[in-house]
């Protein structure tokens, strides 16, 4: 896709007016009058438990930290468990077992914890508070009430404020258009199409080295792989969190017991067996983009758009005519065309109010702060006039932050902004650092009807929990050994899927089910 085409400059010009609409048409929360960003007349202190995979502890020398102190008056210090783990869910633990939460808890993966403990009596319902003290916060969720549903606990409550995140699309169809140009193909544009351009890259020798070392599709994420059953009508997940359910007329499902999913695999199994797979997908990792792409050898992924359209601009000196182009879902068996990945409206990420909580009001006000004009730009690109400047009414980088060596959002996560905490992203600040190959796919993208819906998730009550715990985890890692065995040609999965779908059952994966649909029913209201 050469942008500097007429076709590349429509499609730009097309995307700017996009981004102008969504600047404008964005939900806008009522902003404070001058001098009322101040929550408290004194400084006061709050102790924040905050983990997430990233940075393991809250910084109170973030510059967005600082800056939402002095506008504030609140003070946040850290008084993070497990700083010295990775794993979020326990971090939670160690500081449940330690038996003293602190004001605030937030991090990765909290949603389901407070949904749990909330109603217990460990945090605080929020519902009132927002009502009552928190009008940005109160404005969103009127208009969003679906996303009030989606994160209230079973017994009707918020117990948490998300992270938001902004925008549509994440992950697209990549393809090599140099190799496509090299071996005089067009993009395929359907699964018989995807199949035919793989064996020509496997054989046709697209990088010109004079060897068979071409691996035609590849993945970073290894559940990229799989979710190509969607060319053959199937699922793989029903929100941006991989192996998760979906629901198809109203009615809980997963993807990984319908019919459908038994013919992508064995298809897929073919593919793989044919070497038109990565043969190491399962165990190469975060590294193959950049191995596969930087040696010359990769054809074909699906990955996020702006860091894996930005390849263009990293390999250009060093791979001849490199050209990674995103490209629309290929049709599959019955024509459709299907992008089962987008952005989900909320993560289970964010914070809440612990019941040891001296301040609730003032803490509200404090996570209201976030949804302001101002608290959200400091809380999306960082401070104004240090990292960022007002120009024409829209928040911009300087140029030595979208310039410098470091992705824009890892300078971001260094400072305290698009850390996980409760706060409502602005796209604005991705869109900033996407090139113009990754706006030019976005806005093919959304010249089609792609996305699938979304499945937001449920919240148990303590029966309905019990089943899940009881029967999930083990269920889950079942389903994933026999994927991996049937995709790696260990296992036959025509010959055994009478004896799966039954084991399913044995496992307790109808029990699931049920529980699941009778959260759905209650939280959503069908």
């Amino acid at each position: 896709m050469k942008l500097e085409t007429h076709q590349g400059r429509k499609l730009m010009r097309r995307l700017t007016l996009m981004a102008a609409a969504l600047a404008t048409t964005a939900f806008t929360a009522p902003a404070f009058a001058d001098g009322h960003l101040q929550i408290v007349d004194e400084p006061l202190e709050l102790t924040v438990h905050l983990h997430w995979p990233r940075k393991q502890s809250y910084d109170e020398t973030w510059p967005v930290e600082l800056a939402a102190r002095e506008m504030t008056g609140i003070h946040l210090k850290d008084a993070t468990a497990g700083s010295n783990v990775k794993d979020s869910l326990e971090a939670f633990n160690l500081l449940l077992a330690g038996g003293d939460l602190p004001d605030i808890v937030g991090g990765h993966l909290l949603k389901n914890n407070v949904n749990k403990y909330g109603p217990e009596g460990a945090f605080v319902p929020l519902n009132d508070l927002i009502d009552e003290h928190a009008p940005n916060m109160k404005a969103f969720f009127d208009a969003r009430p679906e996303l009030r549903q989606a994160i209230s606990a079973a017994d009707g409550n918020m117990y948490y404020i998300p992270y938001l995140p902004d925008g549509k699309y994440g992950r697209a169809y990549f393809i090599r258009q140099d190799w496509l140009d090299a071996l005089g193909l067009p993009q395929p544009q359907n699964v018989d199409e995807v199949y035919e351009t793989l064996k020509a890259f496997r054989d046709g020798d697209p990088n010109g080295n004079g060897e068979k070392d071409e691996v035609p599709f590849f993945a970073r994420n290894w559940e990229e792989f799989p979710r190509l059953v969607t060319l053959w009508d199937a699922r793989t997940s029903g929100s941006d969190t991989y192996h998760d359910f979906l629901v198809q007329d109203g009615k809980i499902q997963h993807g990984y017991a319908q019919e459908n999913y038994k013919i992508g695999i064995k298809n897929l199994a073919k593919w793989y067996a044919e070497g038109l797979i990565d043969p190491e997908v399962f165990t190469r990792g975060s590294s193959s983009r950049d191995y596969l792409l930087g040696e010359n050898l990769g054809g074909m992924t699906h990955d996020w758009f702006a860091s894996t359209a930005g390849y263009n601009t990293k390999l250009a000196d060093t791979v001849e005519g490199f050209e990674f182009a995103a490209m629309i879902p290929p049709e599959s068996v019955s024509g459709v065309r299907m992008e089962e990945h987008r952005r989900i409206p909320i993560k289970p990420d964010g914070w809440a109010i612990s019941y040891q909580n001296e301040h609730p009001v003032e803490t509200i006000k404090y996570f209201d702060f976030f949804f302001t004009p101002e608290g959200r730009n400091l809380s999306n690109f960082g401070v104004e006039g240090v990292h960022w400047d007002m120009v024409d009414g829209e928040p911009i980088y300087k140029p030595e932050i979208v310039s410098g060596e470091r992705a824009v959002n890892s300078q971001m996560y260094d400072i305290g902004a698009q850390i996980q905490r409760g706060y409502w992203q602005d796209y604005r600040y991705e869109i900033q650092w996407t090139n113009e190959i990754a706006l030019a796919g976005i806005a093919l993208y959304d010249e089609g009807d792609y996305l699938v819906d979304q499945f937001l998730g449920v919240a148990f009550n303590e029966e309905e929990q019990s089943v899940f715990d009881k029967y999930w985890s083990s269920i889950r890692t079942y389903m994933l050994e026999r994927q991996q065995a049937w995709l790696l040609g260990t296992g036959d999965v025509e010959a055994e899927w009478d004896d799966y779908l039954a084991d399913l059952d044995r496992q307790g994966f109808n029990d699931v089910v049920a529980v699941m649909q009778s959260a759905y029913d209650r939280q959503y209201g069908q």
